[in-house]
């Protein structure tokens, strides 16, 4: 019979459990949600709301640490209700919970611009019973953003076991002792809290970027078609949704697929996009690693890589294939970061070139890549 070793982080929010409330006009969907978390002993679902209205009223008399937030409600649906919720409550974090059509995929992100934390897709109301997949993943950034009150040391991410070493400080890598080779592609991960620096990011770039770019964002299908659309608006430069066997072009933006990986191959001597299906890495298609690892085989030193926000350890392994392929990495530093997992795990390797708040990482990627 085996042991069961519970962590510190666990042991804490087992008895300090992240507070939810689920708001959804439909009861069904809304018991089926509020079922699925607290399955869960770290979460507590202390209130529900059917729209809105309802939802600042029990901001008034019960505490929350996130809110799971459907868009489209009567009375008062979820987009008017965010900036409601977050001036009333700006410690809040808001999970946007909508269904995968291309209108609920725009409105979801144009709420995480208003400052929603992250979006769930949810599946139709019969899909629920049932649905590991999105019973897994609500779970997982409920758990992720709950962390950010303070009281577990490891924000975002696998909570690690008892038995697991402490994370070391983030760290550096030394400077070369020659000049670093000028970057012949700039790959981007991210996760939880990256599309709004995103857009950021590529605000800061435009004008100024000759590279391709090649981003994998964990986001479903129709979403990263959405995105690409608002990042090709951000950026000022050519954004889609990478095809299969396309060649990788300067000056143009290449998002990866939802349900599909996006790496790097050569037909000849040119690069060249590959997608697959292959199973998920760190529950993730699209995940960053294996276009890193990918990437870095291809492109060796003239790789630039950049980890943002996000929960989850996804990046770290492709960071430290871009670093012995002599290419450069940087991650988003935890102070700007909405959860500090993806970034702080690349940063743990302590090969980063760079831990970086948000409005010096655009600089930054300018001077390297000038």
């Amino acid at each position: 019979m085996g042991v069961v070793v519970l962590s510190v982080a666990s042991a804490s929010l087992t008895s300090n459990p992240v507070r939810v409330m689920v708001v959804d006009d439909s009861a069904i969907v809304r018991g089926l949600i509020v079922q699925l978390l607290e399955h869960d002993p770290g979460i507590a679902v202390v209130a529900r709301a059917a729209q809105g209205e309802a939802a600042l009223a029990e901001l008034d008399r019960t505490p929350v640490d996130v809110v799971v937030l459907d868009i489209e409600m009567p009375v008062m649906d979820g987009l008017t209700a965010l900036p409601l919720i977050l001036k009333k409550r700006p410690e809040v974090k808001v999970i946007m919970a909508s269904t995968l059509t291309r209108r609920n995929a725009r409105i979801s992100l144009q709420a995480l611009q208003a400052g929603a934390a992250d979006y769930v897709p949810k599946p139709e109301t019969g899909g629920l019973v049932g649905a590991e997949d999105f019973a897994r993943e609500l779970t997982a950034k409920v758990k992720a953003l709950g962390q950010s009150r303070g009281q577990i040391q490891d924000r975002g991410g696998a909570l690690p076991s008892a038995s697991a070493p402490a994370p070391a400080a983030p760290a550096v890598r030394p400077a070369p002792l020659s000049p670093p080779v000028r970057p012949q592609v700039l790959a981007i991960g991210g996760s939880t809290g990256a599309p709004p620096a995103l857009m950021t990011l590529f605000q800061d770039l435009k004008d100024g970027l000759e590279q391709a770019v090649l981003l994998t964002q964990h986001m479903p299908p129709t979403f990263t078609a959405m995105l690409a659309e608002q990042l090709e608006r951000s950026g000022g430069r050519p954004a889609a949704e990478a095809r299969d066997g396309e060649p990788i072009l300067p000056g143009r933006i290449y998002v990866a697929p939802g349900g599909w990986h996006m790496t790097v191959g050569r037909s000849g001597q040119v690069p060249v996009i590959r997608l697959n299906q292959e199973a998920p890495e760190h529950f993730c298609r699209p995940s960053v690693d294996p276009m890193l690892r990918s990437a870095a085989a291809v492109y060796g030193p003239g790789l630039l890589a950049v980890i943002l926000t996000g929960m989850g350890a996804d990046g770290a392994e492709g960071c430290r294939a871009v670093a012995g392929a002599g290419g450069r990495f940087i991650v988003q530093d935890e102070a700007t970061s909405v959860v500090w997992g993806m970034p702080g795990a690349a940063a743990r390797t302590g090969l980063a070139d760079a831990v970086l708040p948000l409005p010096q990482i655009g600089s930054w990627i300018r001077r390297a890549c000038a």
